[in-house]
């Protein structure tokens, strides 16, 4: 199959073929005639999969095509769960746009001054981007008009239906015109999350592609249990110092965790850098800058980078903590195995969060092996049992609103608490006098 088969405009073939596209991936091939349709959409594939292009190049085609209605305000709108995600849509659609004339693109986010957008706002917008709190505050002050919306796509539809976005995500739904189209990419559509994206959708076209044991196969995965948090951070040094490791993202539970470890990493002799969500969005942009340049090879990071960074030379990922959930972890360790490079997984696990793995592997389908480390001795190693992982689909994490006392399902990995704080707002950064509940190591 060809772009060409699936009646993309020249414009669009011309530049997928600059960009040396040779032939849509399976998300692409499927999903991209449902949207051209004009269906409602709900789709699922794997990360690094070609998500963001099966949701752009049709937009961009209806948009191209058909005659734009006078006035202001954004014929399309894109919801994604971060600021590097909402970075990388936008690039994205500059890049497949570069030969449509007079294509105007716009991004509204968190950590940058309000008078620009609201500038932004005012202006007659093919495709705006944007997260979902900020845009909401805009929203609120009678500064966005739908009037010209035509479609609506939400990236990474399992994190912003999560609770910490779902009540933004519909009262931005409840405002735009009922004769939207509405488009729904994620890695990961289960359960409840299911369910909650439904509701937004008129008889959506489901779409959902199985991981290839091809995909499976670049990114290889093992886990190493842990006598405590001091070895753990011994056992990563060590890990680093591999030569053959080339870039690496190191994840973290919390922000504050995620400074004092690349602060640690550096002092270990590595260039490293973190990013989370009290970061300014400056601040962001420049060590995401320098990350992709190579010039630094660590990133310690919180979720925020969990979706949205897209750097080939990566070839290792760390959960120095285990994720909230096996969906966070899927989308974790897809930030390696990129661009046909393989790429390597590795966690750090506590005796007592074995439990915690095991969710994992329910939710992946396949077993997580363990792996010691020379001259780092653990005592009671736990066995994965003789019946090995459930399938997947079953023995799900707990959702969000049903967690225990530690605020993660089967308790606090990294031994630490879990709780949730007061912020301005859910990117870090909101007018005073607004409070939302942000969770601590994630962004909103």
């Amino acid at each position: 199959m060809s772009f060409a088969s699936l009646k993309l405009i020249p414009p669009l073939l011309s530049a997928l073929e600059a960009a040396g596209y040779e032939q849509p991936t399976p998300i692409q091939a499927s999903a991209i005639p449902a949207v051209l349709a004009g269906r409602d959409v709900m789709a699922c594939a794997q990360t690094g999969t070609g998500k963001t292009a099966a949701f752009l190049l049709p937009t961009l085609q209806r948009l191209e095509t058909r005659q734009a209605p006078a006035g202001r305000g954004p014929r399309a709108l894109v919801l994604t769960p971060t600021r590097e995600l909402a970075t990388q849509v936008r690039d994205a659609a500059s890049l497949y746009a570069k030969a449509l004339k007079h294509l105007r693109l716009g991004t509204i986010v968190g950590g940058v001054p309000y008078p620009p957008q609201q500038k932004l706002l005012m202006q007659p917008l093919d495709i705006l981007v944007a997260t979902p709190g900020r845009f909401l505050d805009h929203m609120e002050r009678g500064r966005v008009d739908f009037a010209r919306l035509e479609v609506v796509i939400l990236d990474e539809a399992d994190r912003m239906l999560d609770m910490g976005f779902l009540t933004d995500v519909e009262r931005i739904m409840a405002a735009t015109p009922p004769t939207r189209q509405t488009v729904m990419f994620s890695a990961t559509f289960e359960g409840r999350i299911a369910t909650l994206a439904g509701r937004l959708l008129k008889d959506p076209e489901r779409i959902r592609i199985a991981p290839t044991e091809a995909q499976n196969a670049k990114i290889s995965q093992h886990v190493h249990y842990v006598s405590d948090v001091t070895q753990k951070k011994a056992m990563l040094m060590a890990l680093l110092n591999e030569g053959a490791m080339g870039q690496a993202i190191v994840f973290t539970g919390t922000k504050h965790g995620a400074d004092r470890l690349a602060t640690a990493i550096g002092q270990n002799g590595h260039t490293a850098a973190a990013l989370h969500g009290d970061m300014r969005q400056g601040a962001r942009n420049r060590t995401l800058a320098q990350f992709r340049a190579g010039t630094v090879r660590v990133l310690v990071a919180t979720d925020v980078a969990a979706r949205g960074i897209d750097v080939a030379a990566i070839s290792h990922v760390f959960n120095y903590d285990l994720p909230r959930s096996a969906e966070d972890y899927v989308h974790r360790i897809g930030r390696t195995g990129r661009a046909g490079q393989s790429g390597s997984a590795v966690s750090f696990a506590l005796r007592a969060e074995h439990g915690a793995l095991k969710r994992i592997e329910r939710f992946t389908g396949q077993p997580i092996p363990t792996r010691v480390l020379e001259g780092f001795p653990v005592t009671e190693v736990p066995t994965h049992g003789a019946r090995g992982p459930a399938p997947a689909g079953r023995g799900r994490p707990r959702p969000a609103g049903d967690r225990n006392r530690a605020g993660r399902p089967g308790g606090a990995p990294g031994g630490g608490r879990s709780f949730a704080r007061r912020s301005p707002d859910r990117d870090g950064h909101g007018p005073a006098g607004r409070s939302r509940l942000e969770s601590v190591g994630g962004e909103s």
